[in-house]
């Protein structure tokens, strides 16, 4: 009994699909399908050769073929092809970028990525053929755009974790005096014992030892006098420019 009842819901299901959803090969004309039909297998993956449905209820047409694009992706347009000079617009401002949300953002750097990669493919075919790149100024706009928007991301990621945890640092630490004298940076790690039971952790000296004094002083004493030398080198270098051209020197 059970089985005869699931046997009628089926079929009424069946016929309520077939009756809703048709395939519509007659809304396209016969010589359209017989052009399809010679077209090659690399064409018949297009939209214009996908199997097309359309519901009686919404009329929308959907297709289930997918987007693939060659190797074209990384060349100029056709137009700009033998052109001296292509118009660009200008690069992106770090106040047009804080006002787009993370997805924006997401989807912006991979359109950069592609403008990059096709600029680097067009300035190594203009090396290959000893040729004048084109406006080659478009690579450091594109450069400049994704050099700010990795910017702005890192301000977001640092805002978030300074609300959410207080630290200034993806990974937190403290600075340290090794046994050479010099300060470092320690970033914090995680281990499954205390540090006191922790005999790897031990061995790492952060003190400065007492024979090192000395050299630390002689250190630091070397960089002030470099850094003291440097800047005479520099006077000396402006007072010879101010004799050797002395009306520039009064212009400025």
């Amino acid at each position: 009994m059970a089985a005869a009842v699931a046997s009628r819901l089926t079929a009424a299901v069946c016929r309520q699909f077939q009756r809703v959803v048709t395939v519509s090969s007659h809304t396209q004309p016969q010589y359209a399908t017989q052009a399809f039909s010679k077209l090659p297998f690399c064409q018949r993956s297009q939209p214009h050769g996908s199997w097309w449905f359309r519901s009686s209820t919404n009329n929308r047409a959907l297709h289930t073929s997918c987007v693939r694009n060659g190797l074209e992706e990384f060349f100029d347009l056709p137009e700009n092809w033998g052109e001296e000079t292509v118009k660009s617009g200008a690069p992106w401002t770090a106040k047009q970028l804080r006002v787009k949300s993370n997805e924006d953002l997401h989807k912006l750097w991979y359109v950069l990525l592609k403008e990059k990669n096709m600029l680097l493919t067009l300035e190594q075919e203009a090396k290959r053929q000893r040729l004048p790149m084109p406006s080659p100024e478009r690579l450091r706009k594109v450069e400049r755009s994704m050099l700010r928007l990795d910017t702005i991301v890192t301000e977001r990621e640092s805002a978030l974790r300074l609300l959410q945890t207080g630290q200034e640092r993806g990974r937190p630490g403290e600075w340290r005096r090794n046994v050479f004298g010099k300060n470092i940076w320690y970033r914090f790690k995680e281990h499954p014992i205390p540090w006191y039971l922790n005999t790897r952790y031990k061995r790492r000296r952060f003190y400065e030892p007492s024979h090192v004094a000395p050299y630390t002083r002689l250190s630091l004493e070397k960089y002030l006098r470099t850094k003291i030398r440097k800047e005479k080198r520099e006077k000396k270098n402006q007072k010879r420019l101010a004799e050797m051209f002395p009306k520039k020197t009064a212009l400025a």
